[in-house]
């Protein structure tokens, strides 16, 4: 849905901006073959300094280009806006997002479950993300699904996407953020409902717990990390996570840090 909608975009202010680019190019190897030395028939004129119909089709062209331009990205901003949820009848699924050293932490609050460097989606609901990161700055980005948003310790960002087709999609880290940046990569498995319940109840079979004594390992920098499940979560993680950058405490059911004074 909004991949789609931003592929579109780019196409129509490219094919837009064509239309400068792609006369001037024209005529510019016109000029060079029509004005060639050789071509004694051509007009040679040294002291023309002025035409006004020049001046208004070079000045009024782009200013119409640039003045579409304008209102389509101001309307495409607020359309396209990732803070802004999608519209949809059906309920979206929460997934809170942790950028680490050099891996991906997908936690479903919501079905208490997570994993490492892969994420599963249904296909036709909308999901929202809560983004984060315990490390440098990163930028969490599926292409083929949406626009990339950055993960910063101590702040939370959020991400509204949706797959409309089944499918195995690239997820990448879009910022450097050090020496195993190039292999910080997951799977967006865009699932049909039934092959996503079936994948939900295989995480809830895996082994290991996700606790604060856990994560510290799994936080740890590491290169080519392998697909990791958790069985269960702490549903405070996420919230822990965010807050342990504001040197202040946690409220006991998960809210927002609170800051010392």
């Amino acid at each position: 849905m909004i991949g789609v909608a931003e592929s579109s975009l780019i196409a129509t202010a490219t094919y837009t901006m064509l239309l400068v680019v792609v006369p001037v190019i024209l005529l510019t190897l016109f000029i060079a073959w029509r004005y060639r030395a050789s071509n004694t028939k051509a007009t040679y004129a040294p002291n023309w300094t002025h035409s006004t119909a020049i001046e208004v089709v070079i000045w009024t062209i782009p200013a119409v280009i640039i003045l579409y331009l304008g209102i389509l990205t101001w309307k495409s901003t607020h359309e396209l806006d990732p803070y802004k949820p999608l519209e949809s009848q059906v309920k979206p699924i929460n997934v809170e997002v942790v950028a680490l050293d050099w891996k991906w932490l997908f936690i479903y609050p919501d079905l208490g479950v997570a994993s490492v460097n892969q994420l599963a989606i249904p296909v036709g609901t909308p999901v929202n993300f809560r983004i984060t990161s315990d490390s440098v700055m990163n930028s969490f980005f599926i292409p083929q699904l949406g626009g990339q948003i950055y993960a910063m310790a101590g702040m939370q960002t959020k991400l509204h996407l949706q797959a409309d087709h089944v499918g195995d999609y690239a997820g990448i880290s879009a910022n450097y953020s050090g020496a195993g940046f190039s292999d910080m990569k997951f799977r967006a498995l865009a699932l049909s409902q039934s092959d996503f319940d079936a994948w939900v109840s295989k995480v809830k079979h895996a082994p290991e717990d996700l606790n604060m004594n856990v994560y510290a390992g799994v936080a740890r920098p590491s290169e080519k990390v392998a697909v990791r499940y958790f069985s269960t979560v702490d549903p405070k993680l996420f919230n822990n996570i965010v807050g342990k950058y504001n040197n202040g405490r946690f409220d006991v059911n998960g809210a927002n840090c609170v800051t010392k004074g």
